[in-house]
């Protein structure tokens, strides 16, 4: 290791409090939970709009409460979500859409919504779940 390097290991560690025991004057507003993003945010933008309302549905899909990292990734599908979207109108409106980063988005999201514990759960299809509908006056 040259002269003027120290190593690593000599290097005391910062100690720092969590930013949850910090005061709320202390923290971002994005830790506090007032706003979205640092900066740069127009919530009368129907695409934002469209994200928070993503952000609020996974957090309750979850159970409420979530660790950063569940809400770091809550965030990434929200932003995956609403960009696929933004391409399926594109698509809609018979414009060109490049069809591999919709599908690489649509595959990180589902990787991602499993990751916070999303999962898909089968409808029971079968004759008798159908029968037991219809006696009950349930739509099929």
């Amino acid at each position: 290791m040259p002269p003027n390097r120290q190593a690593t290991a000599d290097i005391p560690k910062r100690k720092s409090a969590p930013a949850a025991t910090l005061p709320p004057t202390q923290r971002s507003a994005v830790t506090n939970g007032a706003r979205l993003f640092v900066e740069g945010q127009d919530g009368n933008s129907p695409w934002y709009r469209r994200y928070k309302d993503l952000v609020t549905e996974f957090t309750r899909d979850i159970g409420g409460d979530p660790s950063e990292a569940q809400k770091q990734l809550i965030r990434r599908a929200a932003s995956l979500s609403t960009w696929c979207e933004a391409q399926e109108v594109r698509l809609t409106n018979g414009e060109e859409v490049e069809i591999g980063p919709l599908t690489t988005a649509s595959n990180s999201l589902r990787r991602i919504l499993a990751d916070i514990g999303l999962e898909r759960k089968p409808r029971d299809v079968s004759q008798t779940e159908r029968l037991r509908r219809l006696i009950e006056g349930e739509c099929v």
